[in-house]
């Protein structure tokens, strides 16, 4: 299975949609069971949510709350060792 296809339905899971056809929970678990590259992409995603969901929670015109928001996205995107959708993280090559 490819990577790039898994972490499409990760994120499909973790906004709550549907998943591709022919993958299901079941298969997506298996198979970060044996990435450690997929484990890694599924645990950004999850912080990036969840951040992006405590940011939505304060009001739009709250220079702070923007400025925190910009700072742990940069801070996040910062990560050694973090990995694109759609690589390996070995070298910047496509999985699969």
């Amino acid at each position: 299975m490819l990577c790039s296809r898994i972490r499409t339905a990760l994120s499909a899971r973790l906004d709550g949609e549907e998943l591709p056809a022919g993958l299901t929970p079941r298969r997506l678990d298996d198979h970060l069971t044996g990435c450690r590259d997929c484990r890694r992409w599924d645990a950004q995603a999850r912080t990036l949510t969840a951040g992006l969901g405590r940011a939505t929670a304060h009001r739009e015109d709250d220079p702070a709350a923007a400025d925190a928001l910009l700072a742990r996205l940069r801070s996040a995107s910062a990560v050694p060792g973090a990995v694109s959708p759609g690589t390996t993280g070995h070298g910047g090559t496509r999985a699969g």
